[in-house]
């Protein structure tokens, strides 16, 4: 251990002290309870308690906690002053999170309560969007263009964090978890591409975020394009990353599917932290270009939203509403695409398993005049295999509606 690192366990004491003595009352984190181990890995361990809208820390761990955040006694000084984004650390691989990915994000804006911060930083906040508790991050300046991110099925909107981060410099960035996933509520619905649009517009309305540009992967992407469908002055234009669209074919297990209730997934559900954890780098092209504590995260966050039946039944609904939408006919997908209004730029990966980048031809006969780019060695998610290219697309595609 340096002889810095005392001090700044002495400085976290007093750090920790000073974020948590007045409370978090009126904060996203106001009905939690939770406990949290912070491991500076060259500094000592400490736990937060909260609980009744007040938090308490000490010096040591604790069994069982609700997140273990792991790094260095100086990054995490910083973070918790507010000097840095603890989101910023995560993906500059000097700070790693097990357990409660949501409580991680939601802790990086309440430390920073009351701190001048700069405004690409992202706040986790909440509200009510068609009767549905959301919670969602927000970034950059409250003035600047709007955009809303739209993460995937049994995703939240930590994986659209590689997007957030690059357009909050000069956007107004909106990431919520979608009902039925993450840290919002699960209400009993459909989950349909409707209903999820009609969802869309209420947060756009209570965060007044009309007129924004709505960027989705999988399961968001086809939401966006709802959206775009259903209420197009509220979109100003769409990016679709591997978007998910009608079935053209394999319909014929359509009836079997119809029959089965997704209500069966109130049953116990049991998974391993290693099946997640495959199954996640099963959408990746290379899945090694991705550090492993990221999967990790990942995987502890989809098996602990599962866990609550709710959200297992919100999941299977939304699956099961992907493989039965109509492909064909007066109100079929491939039927109303032509009659989308705004801008959109469609990517796709060579390699996704999952929406194979041969969708492409057919919205090239339905929208001729949409962008469409087919990335090389990409799979499902190309906001975190190719975080850079990624974004240099979706800039140069927002730079041309100017």
């Amino acid at each position: 251990m340096t002889s810095a690192a005392p001090a700044l366990g002495a400085d976290l004491d007093a750090l920790l002290s000073t974020r948590l003595r007045p409370g978090y009352q009126g904060t996203v984190l106001e009905g939690r309870t939770a406990t949290i181990v912070f491991d500076a890995t060259d500094g000592g361990v400490w736990t937060v308690e909260l609980a009744n809208g007040r938090g308490r820390a000490r010096r040591g761990s604790t069994p069982n906690p609700t997140l273990v955040v792991h790094s260095t006694a100086a990054t995490l000084s910083r973070v918790v002053r507010g000097d840095a984004s603890g989101v910023q650390a995560f993906f500059d691989g000097d700070l790693t999170v097990r357990g409660d990915l949501a409580l991680s994000l939601q802790l990086d804006g309440l430390f920073a309560e009351n701190v001048d911060r700069p405004a690409h930083y992202a706040r986790a906040l909440q509200t009510t969007a068609m009767g549905v508790r959301t919670s969602y991050l927000e970034a950059g300046p409250a003035d600047a263009p709007p955009v809303i991110l739209l993460h995937g099925l049994g995703a939240t909107n930590a994986s659209m964090l590689p997007l957030l981060a690059d357009l909050a410099v000069d956007h107004r960035v909106l990431a919520p978890d979608l009902p039925g996933f993450g840290a919002s509520a699960a209400p009993s619905a459909s989950y349909n591409a409707p209903w999820f649009a009609a969802w869309v517009e209420a947060f756009q309305k209570v965060t007044d975020s009309r007129g924004a540009v709505l960027v989705g992967n999988s399961l968001g992407g086809r939401v966006a394009l709802e959206c775009g469908l259903t209420h197009p002055r509220s979109v100003r234009a769409l990016v679709l990353l591997t978007p998910s669209p009608a079935f053209r074919r394999l319909r014929q297990w359509v009836p079997l599917v119809r029959w089965v209730s997704p209500e069966l997934a109130r049953l116990p559900m049991p998974q391993s932290h290693r099946m997640v954890v495959e199954g996640i780098r099963a959408m990746f092209s290379d899945p090694d270009r991705l550090p492993r504590p990221w999967y990790d995260s990942a995987a502890d966050e989809a098996v602990r939203v599962l866990r609550d039946r709710a959200h297992r039944v919100a999941f299977f609904s939304a699956a099961r509403q992907i493989y039965l939408e109509d492909a064909y006919g007066k109100n079929g997908f491939w039927h109303r695409l032509p009659g989308l209004l705004p801008p959109a730029l469609f990517i796709w990966g060579d390699r996704d398993r999952l929406v194979p980048s041969s969708f492409a031809r057919h919205v090239a006969d339905s929208l001729p005049g949409a962008g469409q780019i087919v990335m090389e060695d990409c799979g499902h998610v190309p906001q975190f295999e190719h975080p850079e290219e990624t974004n240099a697309m979706l800039r140069g595609f927002l730079e041309h509606l100017q």
